[in-house]
């Protein structure tokens, strides 16, 4: 059973301390332990550093036994200082609920990331983003209104959200770029481990330009089960979801879905606006 999601006030509004990045990205890779309980962990010891470094009977008051097992196992044998280093010496950095660059829209919806792996920038300008998604195999039609869309929202300077997926999304992404405005790919794989192949100088324009972000550690290979999770992110992070030439029952129509916080595939505040 999925956690329940603890007040989003919790984390939201607060202001998280740099040094607790390593502790973030530790933490969030421990079995069984998912947003609802790291925030959790923030309410009841005031950072994750904290919490990393509690004995076993403070976290047994916020941890039921199973994940303070996962907790304790992983503290035993991990560095979370030496891991960020790690990171940011693959040209990655790491943000997480409550860091000023984690995407506000995003921080909204339940089952949010605990840990977000980025490569580029992630800006407030952001907040106004739109995706646009669709099938891998568009017609000439498609494609044209994908890249005519995504190219009037760059230009109206709005952050165009994608895949990076052959067809639909690949194009939007290139459209976004060659009319001066920013783009964001969201990956269902590790920052480095760019799927499909020929999009990585693709990828190298958008973080330049934009942002590459996925939140599976480097290394992680683009496996099916991870798309559903990468499309919620997409629409998290979104005012609204343009959906291209997708097939009934096809990835992009869980877009629909995704988001609590959207109306017939648009945030309330968008489709009135």
């Amino acid at each position: 059973m999925p956690e329940a999601i603890a007040p989003d006030d919790v984390l939201r509004d607060a202001e998280v301390p740099a040094t607790d990045a390593a502790f973030w990205l530790a933490i969030s890779r421990v079995p069984h332990i998912g947003p609802a309980r790291i925030a959790r962990l923030v309410e009841r010891f005031g950072s994750l550093e904290v919490a990393w470094c509690a004995p076993r009977q403070a976290l047994l008051a916020v941890l039921e036994p199973k994940p303070l097992s996962e907790l304790l196992a992983v503290r035993a044998r991990a560095d979370p200082q030496r891991e960020l280093e790690r990171i940011t010496a693959l040209g990655m950095r790491v943000t997480h609920p409550g860091d000023r660059e984690y995407p506000r829209l995003l921080a909204e919806i339940s089952g949010r990331p605990s840990i977000l792996y980025v490569r580029g920038e992630i800006v407030t300008d952001d907040d106004a983003s739109v995706a646009i998604v669709g099938t891998r195999r568009a017609t000439p039609y498609g494609l044209q209104c994908a890249g005519r869309i995504g190219a009037e929202l760059a230009q109206a300077g709005v952050t165009v959200i994608s895949g990076l997926a052959r067809g639909v999304d690949g194009v939007a992404h290139r459209a976004a770029l060659e009319s001066g405005g920013r783009t964001i790919a969201v990956l269902g794989s590790g920052l480095d481990v760019i799927y499909p192949g020929e999009h990585r100088l693709l990828a190298e324009k958008i973080a330049a330009q934009g942002a590459v972000i996925s939140e599976f550690p480097p290394g992680a290979k683009p496996d099916a089960q991870n798309f559903p999770a990468r499309n919620r992110i997409i629409s998290g992070m979104s005012l609204g979801v343009v959906v291209v030439e997708a097939p009934r029952r096809r990835g992009a129509q869980q877009y629909r879905y995704q988001n609590p916080h959207t109306v017939n595939g648009f945030r309330a505040g968008f489709a009135r606006g």
